[in-house]
């Protein structure tokens, strides 16, 4: 095992495009940490950086207190395992869970013992005689991470190892992969663009956007106290609603009603001494609203406010309500680019209004077309500056 860190790295091509900016990042011992981003945000180049598949054009990369810019891929005592699996098709699972071994001229009783033994924490053991074409794509998945465990490296890279599986599998193999994690206790560095992969799986993750590191937190930390629009829009499912609004001292005007700051955000938020009513870009999470009908307990934070249902999304255990509110378009680059990364750049306005989702509980009775209740919490607002899209109650933006 060994700390991974990224002191300063620049990855410049020759075109003179920057793939990584000055990477500034400690893993630990044993950290599990995710890089997720959108695509062509430079996690899997900082990723080949590691495994010294790129090379580094500025700073330095260090690996168990070693600088490793200038060692060949095999010397770095680093496994990778791929998206498409990269299994040999004529050898057996036994044989390719045990080939970097045979390279290395091990002893056939060492192979036989580490691939036993990573057989068994993989559940592959009645798999090993059969070749890779007769196996799921989870399988195969699971004997390309054979392959790396038997190795026993300082540490695992894994570069969208789930994406090739389909969805029902990628879930059952998320789990496989935070166990197999906490049972060998080695450092991984794994890159995904699924949020949901990110949340369930890291001690910590780091988003990325073209380029730069956003945040460096934990989970429930990007999702409580995001940094910035990106961090905050690209963390959670379904994503925040982002709005224009107004801030008149510790009243914030929101397109559906005026809403009183509560005192838990009044504490936080960061305003300049003196500075009078500004526009802000408010950032409202879909499962903090409720159907005021449905509500058990009343709580003196939650804002009441009626309008009409657009479109309803039965999940089974809640439902996702669509409304529309008057309000202007809230352009910045990072919402930019966070719709174009979900495709939803060119999707049609809504007549100048602004669609939001709300997640309610299975209990409401929207139906599209009716006029319905709901209520916010006002104390799970976030507040961003217009200009910037820096966070303004952050605890430590």
């Amino acid at each position: 095992m060994a700390e991974i860190q990224f002191k300063e790295i620049t990855k410049r091509y020759p075109d003179g495009f920057e793939a990584v900016k000055s990477m500034d990042l400690e893993i630990g011992d044993g950290e599990f940490m995710i890089l997720v981003g959108p695509s062509g945000c430079g996690k899997s180049t900082a990723l080949r950086m590691i495994a010294g598949l790129e090379d580094i054009t500025e700073g330095d990369l260090v690996i168990g207190g070693e600088r490793v810019n200038d060692l060949a891929p095999r010397d770095r005592d680093i496994a990778m395992v791929f998206q498409n699996y990269a299994l040999y098709p004529h050898m057996t699972v036994r044989d390719n869970m045990g080939f970097a071994l045979k390279l290395a001229k091990a002893d056939k009783s060492e192979i036989d013992q580490k691939v036993g033994e990573a057989a068994k924490i993989l559940d592959l053991e009645q798999h090993l005689e059969r070749k890779p074409a007769n196996l799921s794509g989870g399988q195969r998945q699971r004997v390309a991470m054979g392959r790396a465990i038997v190795r026993d490296p300082k540490a695992f890279l894994m570069d969208e190892p789930l994406s090739n599986l389909d969805a029902k599998l990628r879930v059952q193999m998320r789990t496989e992969v935070a166990r197999i994690q906490r049972t060998l206790g080695t450092t991984m560095v794994y890159v995904t663009h699924d949020q949901t992969e990110a949340m369930t799986l890291g001690d910590r993750v780091a988003v990325m956007r073209a380029g730069i590191i956003q945040q460096v937190d934990t989970p429930a930390s990007l999702y409580e106290d995001p940094y910035n629009l990106f961090v905050a829009g690209f963390i959670g499912s379904p994503s925040m609603n982002f709005l224009p609004a107004r801030l008149e001292g510790d009243t914030v005007k929101l397109p559906f009603g005026d809403a009183p700051l509560p005192e838990s955000l009044r504490s936080r938020l960061q305003r300049a001494p003196g500075q009078g009513a500004r526009d802000v870009i408010v950032g409202v999470r879909p499962e903090h609203f409720e159907d005021a009908a449905v509500e058990k307990d009343a709580h003196p934070d939650r804002m009441k406010f009626r309008t009409k249902v657009d479109v309803v999304e039965s999940m089974g255990s809640e439902l996702y309500v669509y409304f529309d509110v008057e309000a202007d378009g809230t352009e910045h680059a990072e919402l930019k680019e966070l719709a174009a990364d979900a495709g939803m750049e060119d999707l049609p306005s809504h007549g100048g209004g602004q669609q939001v989702v709300a997640r309610l509980s299975a209990e409401s009775k929207a139906a599209p077309g009716s006029e319905i209740e709901l209520s916010v919490d006002t104390s799970q607002i976030k507040l961003f500056e217009t200009d910037s899209g820096r966070s303004m109650t952050a605890a430590a933006a």
